[in-house]
């Protein structure tokens, strides 16, 4: 049996065995297998402070990345403070190389809005690919629920990311959007306050916007296109397009 058969059999039989576990269970396996390479990146969502709070209490020596596209909200970056100080935990914000004064001068003005895949790409997609290089995890740790779009619905608890080479594990991908609220506010979890304004997913501010009643809760990132994902979580990411 080769490397990859092995791999792609122990996955297997992970991914079956925890298809039921609780995030918790799911997140110690995680840890049991790939500590001390085992890296979260996360946008301090609703669903990845849940994450982050789990894995304080299980190992807060995991690696914690969030990707400063430099347009995040303030609120976001409040957050990441907030989530910091609660938790002791050591959280590295991966830039891409050019600031966005750069990146917007070299071309002629902000790429977000006629170009959004290659906007998503430059300043997400490669500045991860390189921490990845340079932090050499095994595996990495994702807030995605199965509920939340078509690509996430096809993901399972465990497997391999061809995208990054490494393992993907998503220890919440069969909770709810009431899961995550109520673990929210049973344990006191600090979460974005934009929540409470409207705003159920929240990205870059140039991207963002707040749902109406009865839209969908992605409904206001990358509002009027097709596009709902920036390209961490989908199945396939050509380089800067067809997301």
């Amino acid at each position: 049996m080769t490397e990859s058969q092995r791999l792609a059999s122990e996955l297997e039989r992970a991914n079956r065995d925890l298809a039921k576990a609780s995030p918790q269970d799911i997140l110690k396996w995680a840890v049991r297998r790939y500590h001390p390479r085992l890296l979260m990146a996360t946008a301090f969502g609703a669903e990845g402070c849940c994450v982050i709070h789990m894995l304080a209490k299980i190992e807060p020596g995991v690696m914690f990345i969030n990707l400063d596209t430099g347009y995040q909200f303030p609120a976001t970056l409040d957050l990441a403070e907030r989530i910091r100080e609660k938790y002791g935990v050591s959280i590295e914000y991966v830039r891409p190389e050019k600031s966005v004064e750069q990146y917007e001068r070299e071309h002629g003005g902000p790429l977000y809005g006629l170009r959004p895949d290659q906007c998503c790409h430059d300043r997400k997609i490669v500045p991860l690919k390189q921490a990845l290089k340079r932090l050499d995890p095994a595996a990495w740790i994702s807030a995605i629920r199965k509920d939340q779009t078509a690509d996430r619905g096809q993901a399972d608890v465990v497997q391999w990311d061809a995208k990054f080479n490494l393992v993907k594990v998503n220890p919440l991908l069969n909770w709810t959007k009431g899961d995550v609220w109520k673990f929210i506010l049973d344990n006191d979890v600090p979460y974005n306050p934009m929540h409470d304004q409207g705003y159920p997913s929240i990205g870059c501010w140039p991207c963002t916007r707040a749902v109406g009643a009865g839209e969908d809760d992605r409904a206001g990132r990358w509002a009027g296109k097709v596009k709902k994902e920036c390209g961490l979580h989908v199945i396939e990411q050509q380089d800067g397009g067809g997301i």
